[in-house]
């Protein structure tokens, strides 16, 4: 008679935590940019831009995108790739986002 071990394994699966991509304020950039990156980068309706980009301008930030690190670090390049404001002859470059954890 043999006897016959069975091995339980448990499975532990960690999600990874969600990243925020968060804009900062400038001077150099218009409401209008703010507007059209947000319809162009993350599908966002005008209205959405628009309040993305009222919240940038009164708090001095705010959140574009949340999710995997990886994704978001992906929106990043995009923000930092999306180009100047034509309409602000001092305007160099495009804006500048951080990530931070969400909370």
């Amino acid at each position: 008679m043999s006897t016959a071990i069975i091995e339980e394994t448990e499975t532990v699966v960690r999600k990874q935590p969600p990243y925020n991509l968060i804009l900062l304020n400038d001077d150099d950039h218009t409401e209008s940019y703010v507007i059209s990156m947000c319809m162009k980068l993350f599908g966002h309706p005008k209205a959405k831009g628009k309040q993305i980009a009222l919240e940038v301008h009164n708090t001095g930030r705010s959140i574009l995108y949340t999710g995997s690190l990886e994704v978001v670090e992906l929106k990043q390049e995009q923000v930092h790739s999306f180009g100047r404001d034509f309409f602000v002859l001092r305007c160099k470059g495009s804006m500048t986002a951080i990530i931070e954890k969400a909370v």
